[in-house]
Formats: C-alpha cells, structure tokens, sequence
C-alpha cells in the first residue's frame, strides 16, 4: 500500500525544502532548483520502491530535474512519481510566499503522464464537487457552488493566477459579484486550498501548468475535492507531445480520475517560505532548521499539518536523517 511510504516521502520533501533554504532570496534559480532535486533523487533512490517519474519540472526550459521517464528506487513496489522539488522556484529565489516542495505517489500507470504545456484548470473541495464543471459557464457555476455552499454569491471567493490571459475571466467573476484573489505563482498551494476550509478558497479556475494539474489531483483525490482540465497545445510540436504522452483527443475534458486514476496514492509538500497552506523553513538559533509539511493520504481523506525539526550540524545536502 502506497501509504506505507508516506514517512519515509515526508522526510524527503522536508529535506529537500531543506536544501532549498540558503537560497531564499538569493536570485539563483538553478541552484536552487539543483540543490532540491539531488536531495530528492537521492532520497527516492534509497527506498524500496520500482518508481518511474511521470511528472518532472523543468523539461522545456532545461532546469535541474527528474527526468519524466527517470527510474527510481532499489526494486519492489511500482509506483508513479509526480514531482516538483520546487513548486515556485522563482518564488524561492525572490523570497516571496508560496514556495514549496511537492512529491505526489500513486501505482504504476495511474497518473495522467501530462506534457510540459499549458492546461485549462477547475479545482473545488469537497462540498462544491457535484455542483461546477469545467464546460459551464463562470457565471453558472458561481450560481451553483453558491447554492452547494450555502454562501452568498459575494462571500464566494476564487484564486486565478495573476495572467492577461485570465483579464476577462476576473472581469466576470467581479460581475456575479464574487470575490478574486490572485495570485503570482502556486498551482499547487490555491488548488488544494479550495479543500480546506480555514484558507477561505472556493474554487480555484484558470490556464497554467500541465504537470502542477496532475500534482494538485493527488493532493485533491485525498481530500476529497475534484480537479478537471483540459490540455492547451500551442504549437504542433506541443500537440506531437501529447500524442506520444497517449492524450490523442486534444479537446477532452480531462476528469479527476483520468489525471489521478487510483484511490491509493499519497501527496507531501513541505513550505519553502510561507504560504497560506504552511509556513517555510526557519533556521532557529542558527542551529535548528523547523519545518512544516502537509501529509495527504487517499486512505484517509484529511490533512495533516506536521512540523519537524532538524539540526543544522546533521544536516547535508545528501543526508536524509536528522
């Protein structure tokens, strides 16, 4: 069972957000992006697990990675990876919030193998699921969850990416009266803010990454919300990828269980600097790195918000013990 693995994968993610720490700020994308996914390559080779990546970050701008295709681990249990060392590198290296760690598992040929492009994004917890869908209309579905929440339409409030491109999208959302919140960067973070409730996110909509869809439907499958997307080729190159990624109808509306088809699979983020999920690594004292993680298990269908403490003397960027 997937979650068996679900210590030993926090611990990771920990080290890694870890390793991210002194470049906080410092404006070095590469290295940050270099020092996070040595940790995690290192960390997953040592577990006893057959693990291929299927989502990798990096790929089209040639960045420290995990190779999509990339196999992992010392043998036994086949498992899907679905990884971004940093979610929010340029956040890490500008010291600005919602920077984290991201490491989503699941068995062997569940996880949508998503191309490096751009996706058309619907995200809501739990209590909102039945009532939007990603084929109505903003103006419908706000009506919708309106009704499924029990909330006026005026303290409904939605996170969409700070684009041009989601300019007219905000503009209506505005019109029914509801609330946006942008954000800069974080799939990730405001997807899965849409399930929990002390964030105050409804719903979640709007075009971004590909691979950050297929994360934020692990962490979404184990709360309890729903993910649906649709893939946005730009170019035939884009379109040829899909196509060997085994997505050949381009206009599908990608369901939750067609991103994530397994009801075992487990989600881990660890805070690089603070967000509204979890705060980011702190360095008490000079002696003591104080982390905090959000451990998902499909199994139980709720969070939990685990800190963790290492000593600095303990800690380089190989090790995995504190």
């Amino acid at each position: 069972m997937i979650k068996a693995l679900a210590l030993e994968i926090l611990q990771i993610s920990e080290q890694a957000a870890i390793a991210s720490f002194p470049f906080i700020g410092s404006g070095d994308k590469n290295g940050a992006d270099d020092a996070a996914t040595t940790v995690m390559r290192a960390g997953l080779n040592a577990l006893p697990i057959d693990a291929k990546v299927v989502i990798g970050e990096g790929e089209l701008d040639e960045a420290p990675m995990l190779q999509i295709n990339e196999q992992l681990g010392q043998g036994g249990l086949s498992v899907d990876i679905a990884v971004d060392p940093i979610e929010g590198t340029v956040l890490t290296v500008n010291n600005q919030s919602n920077a984290l760690t991201t490491l989503a598992l699941a068995p062997r040929g569940t996880l949508l193998h998503a191309p490096d492009m751009y996706m058309e994004k619907l995200a809501v917890g739990p209590n909102g699921k039945e009532a939007v869908d990603i084929n109505l209309s903003i103006e419908t579905n706000l009506q919708n969850l309106s009704s499924a929440l029990n909330k006026p339409l005026t303290a409904l409030n939605v996170a969409i990416q700070n684009r041009p491109r989601h300019e007219a999208l905000i503009n209506r959302i505005r019109m029914c009266g509801a609330k946006v919140q942008l954000f800069d960067e974080g799939d990730v973070t405001y997807a899965l803010a849409t399930a929990m409730e002390q964030t105050g996110i409804d719903l979640f909509i709007g075009t971004g990454g590909a691979p950050e869809g297929v994360v934020a439907a692990v962490g979404l499958k184990c709360l309890g919300g729903k993910m649906q997307g649709k893939l946005k080729p730009v170019s035939d190159e884009q379109v040829n990828r899909c196509f060997l990624m085994g997505v050949t109808d381009l206009d599908k509306t990608l369901e939750h269980s067609d991103l994530v088809s397994s009801d075992d699979c487990i989600f881990v983020g660890t805070g690089i600097t603070d967000s509204i999920l979890m705060k980011g690594v702190k360095l008490a004292k000079d002696t003591v790195y104080q982390t905090e993680s959000l451990l998902l298990s499909s199994q139980d269908q709720h969070s939990r918000l685990i800190k963790a403490s290492y000593l600095k003397s303990a800690v380089t960027s190989l090790s995995l013990t504190s």
